[in-house]
């Protein structure tokens, strides 16, 4: 099959699960791994005074997680990562769009109960993606 597979990461067990059903998936269809973290471009810091300022934003956290999570899947597949602005299921299929990829994984967390409800970043992706979808169980993540 080839092509490319992208999975979001934010840090949690759970999407820790996902990335590694999503290195399976590419590992067996001979894929490339693209490892994205979305950040919230508003939120950033400037500490400093005068001319001696830095800022510090999401994005390198973001970039921190998705290379922390990328580089600790191993294995004997192409992984890439990348942290895209936007809100979680936005930014993946932006991002999906962008690397044409042929699937999105994402896991199933807050698909049961109130937060079935309140939406889901799976449900969102779901319904929105213009690629495939698949949905790891990642349940008992935690």
């Amino acid at each position: 099959m080839s092509g490319i597979i992208v999975v979001g990461v934010d840090g949690s067990p759970t999407a820790r699960k996902a990335a590694e059903a999503a290195r399976d998936l590419a590992a067996a269809l001979d894929a490339t791994l693209h490892v994205v973290s979305a950040f919230d471009p508003d939120r950033s810091e400037v500490f400093g005074s005068g001319s001696n300022k830095w800022i510090v934003s999401d994005a390198d956290k973001a970039e921190h997680v998705a290379r922390s999570v990328a580089d600790t899947l191993g294995g004997d597949i192409n992984i890439t990562y990348s942290a895209v602005s936007g809100r979680p299921a936005d930014a993946l299929i932006r991002e999906a769009n962008l690397k044409e990829a042929r699937i999105i994984v994402v896991g199933n967390r807050r698909m049961q109960g109130i937060g079935r409800v309140l939406g889901s970043v799976a449900n969102s992706v779901a319904h929105n993606a213009s690629c495939d979808v698949y949905i790891a169980n990642t349940y008992d993540a935690n």
